[in-house]
């Protein structure tokens, strides 16, 4: 297996530029997961390191070795995509070893290595069938064994449970994540799925517009993102943000206190614009006050996600466990310990 390298990569479609200099290192073995919005530029970069788009400028590296002009099929990759693409009319043995059979690998080895996919992917009740007798999660299962049985360095998955209802994906997730565990590869995967980043990645890569807002571990970007892209993106609910500015004492959040809330950062002077946020978990509902107007409970059984108007006008989300009953129109108020809140310029970076 091996690792991947990109530096100061470039994509043009013309005059328009939609990767902007990217510098990346993925370790062997690494899981990483590209995530961002619609648009990002996650699934271009993706492609440009299955060679499926042409680099316009940089370097992409695979195993220290310079692939930027190499065809696709010589990069050592195997790419498992949002459809299946099965041959509707071939079995899944005959599906999965397709690829090796369109490039004269002897018979016994393609059977080697297909029944070897099917033991690690739970496959083996199925290798007569045809894809119509084949749910969701088993095709996906299927398309992803055909990639296994190339032995490639380097797995890329674009979205691959996207088509999936929620139990399945949930299902593939931890099959996915099984996976890189058994065979140790190195895996890139795209998602806009904030879920799905968390729960498989050992290293998220965020992306916004072309460019790498952050990069880490799962639970480092939760707790310490750099700026609010990656505190509103990472986490579900998001993160609530609200109006603030310096005050005496700290930072001033009408929002969520009438007194500064101690803040521990360096502030700017004046009356500079600043946004704090804090996540619904850190919110608690004090059903005695009367400052903010319940708009909408979401009961989910174990937890409840309660939407509240301020009295500035601005939305929150509290997290709670309390089961108790608020009616539409309520009101409440709200308690936070301020070592929970993040404070924000108003460019969007964050004050440490």
């Amino acid at each position: 297996m091996s690792g991947v390298a990109l530096k100061r990569v470039v994509k043009r479609y013309g005059p328009v530029e939609v990767i902007h200099g990217v510098d990346l290192d993925i370790e062997d073995g690494e899981f990483v997961v590209f995530v961002g919005p619609s648009g990002c530029g996650k699934s271009t970069l993706l492609r440009m390191i299955a060679g499926l788009e042409e680099t316009t400028a940089g370097t992409i590296e695979i195993g220290g070795r310079d692939v930027t002009a190499e065809d696709p099929a010589r990069r050592g990759v195997a790419m498992v995509f949002q459809t299946y693409a099965l041959y509707p009319h071939m079995t899944v043995e005959e599906n999965m070893g397709f690829g090796l059979r369109m490039n004269g690998v002897p018979r016994d080895v393609i059977h080697q290595k297909v029944a070897e996919a099917a033991r690690i992917l739970k496959l083996e009740p199925y290798l007569k069938r045809k894809p119509k007798a084949l749910s969701g999660g088993q095709r996906q299962r299927v398309a992803i064994g055909r990639a296994i049985v190339r032995g490639p360095e380097v797995f890329l998955f674009d979205e691959p449970l996207s088509n999936l209802d929620a139990e399945l994906r949930v299902e593939m997730r931890v099959e996915i994540a099984r996976l890189h565990k058994e065979i140790g590869a190195t895996m890139v995967y795209v998602t806009h799925d904030q879920v799905e980043a968390m729960t498989l990645a050992d290293k998220i890569v965020v992306l916004n517009a072309g460019n790498i807002e952050q990069v880490g571990a799962p639970m480092d970007l939760y707790d310490d993102p750099d700026n609010k892209f990656v505190a509103g993106f990472i986490g579900s609910p998001s993160m609530n943000f609200v109006a603030a500015r310096p005050a005496e004492g700290g930072v001033l959040a009408p929002a969520l206190s009438p007194a500064p809330l101690p803040s521990g950062v360096a502030l700017p002077g004046g009356e500079a614009a600043l946004e704090v946020g804090v996540r619904p978990q850190h919110l608690a509902l004090d059903p005695a006050g009367d400052t903010h107007r319940v708009e909408l409970t979401e009961a989910l059984g174990g937890v409840s996600y309660v939407h509240v108007t301020a009295p500035t006008g601005e939305r929150l989300i509290v997290e709670t466990r309390d089961r108790v009953p608020l009616a539409e129109g309520a009101t409440v108020g709200l308690r936070l310990s301020p070592e929970h809140a993040f404070v924000f310029d108003a460019a969007g970076k964050r004050l440490r």
